[in-house]
């Protein structure tokens, strides 16, 4: 199924159903009072978070969506029946944002959440409600309420605990087929990844994570260059960003360095909080490198990137082969730690 992470829909809602005025009309019985009943309510439309669903590509075929009207009253007291309710359901971590005011009208972070993005109208009161000791026929009803009317704005953001960062073909799709359960197609050429995959890792019994993997980002991308900038909203929710870096062409050290540098100037062009999330390096492909790529280039890579003074975590740099597992889950364990301790802080 292709990933669609944003459109734009139109809900209306159901309007309420109109109070009837009648008077009671019974053989044997003078002067029959007021007996009208109140009209019912309009459907909503209610949107569910639904962990099963992982794309917004229905809501680009389907544009409008409308609720049911509230029935009108009748006599004898009888009420209309109220509309029937709809059910938007769409992927968990979607935002939901009116696009007359901009405004975020729900944050869909866990499955099942219900939200009603837009209310029926009220159904009218019937005559019944108006008789009083000075008017006993009242002809008085009120008019039905109209149902809420709105364009909205979908737009997922995936939700991950940590998310892959780097340029293409650094190896991240090989690191998260080879540490979880996803499997994002791998190939030797740049951009194989063309939208946001996510897998969990399981560290022990009743210890996992979320990981989620991006296509990879170039220099210009926060002007629009490449794909990964339109996928970059799917890191805001991390909690940890892994920067995956490609060793093999390190006897080039300079070009690596500053190819590297560009991406995380382009994240901090896009999101200042983004980049200020904490950011570990993972230096990928240790099983292909030349014999003379000792530790001595290793450190010299750091250390050349320590230069540009970005707030990288470098007190654990990792080294892994994303093809033969080496290393991979040492960076696993270390991260489930990590998100550990991060949790218990936050409580």
């Amino acid at each position: 199924m292709k990933f669609i992470d944003e459109a734009t829909i139109e809900v209306i809602a159901g309007n309420g159903g109109k109070g009837s005025a009648s008077f009671r009309r019974e053989r044997f019985i003078e002067r029959g009072g007021p007996d009208g009943g109140d009209g019912g309510r309009g459907g909503n439309v209610i949107i569910i978070a639904d962990e099963n669903i992982n794309t917004l590509i229905e809501y680009r075929f389907i544009k409008k969506y409308v609720a049911q009207n509230g029935g009108m009253g009748r006599g004898s007291d009888c009420n209309g029946r109220g509309g029937e309710d709809i059910f938007l359901r769409v992927p968990v971590g979607t935002i939901v944002i009116d696009v007359e005011t901009n405004e975020t009208l729900t944050d869909l972070s866990y499955n099942c959440q219900e939200v009603i993005i837009a209310k029926g109208g009220k159904g009218g009161l019937g005559n019944l409600h108006f008789k009083s000791s000075t008017n006993r026929a009242p002809r008085k009803t009120t008019p039905a309420g109209e149902g809420e009317q709105k364009t909205l704005k979908l737009e997922l953001k995936v939700l991950a605990d940590v998310g892959l960062l780097g340029l293409p073909n650094a190896g991240k799709s090989t690191f998260i087929r080879s540490v979880s359960n996803a499997t994002p197609k791998v190939a030797d050429y740049p951009f194989t990844t063309l939208y946001p995959n996510l897998g969990v890792v399981k560290v022990e019994q009743n210890k996992s994570f979320v990981i989620a993997d991006i296509p990879g980002i170039i220099e210009g991308a926060s002007d629009g260059v490449g794909l990964g900038i339109k996928f970059l909203k799917h890191l805001e929710r991390t909690k940890i960003l892994l920067h995956l870096i490609d060793i093999f062409p390190m006897n080039e050290s300079d070009d690596v360095v500053s190819k590297n540098i560009a991406i995380l100037e382009e994240l901090k062009k896009y999101n200042i909080e983004l980049y200020n999330k904490p950011r570990f390096l993972v230096l990928n492909k240790v099983d292909i490198v030349n014999n003379d790529l000792d530790n001595t280039k290793i450190k010299k890579f750091i250390k050349d990137f320590k230069k540009y003074k970005t707030n990288t975590n470098f007190d654990k740099v990792f080294l892994i082969s994303g093809v033969t597992g080496f290393g991979c889950k040492s960076v696993c364990f270390y991260l489930m730690d990590f998100i550990n301790k991060k949790h218990e802080s936050n409580l």
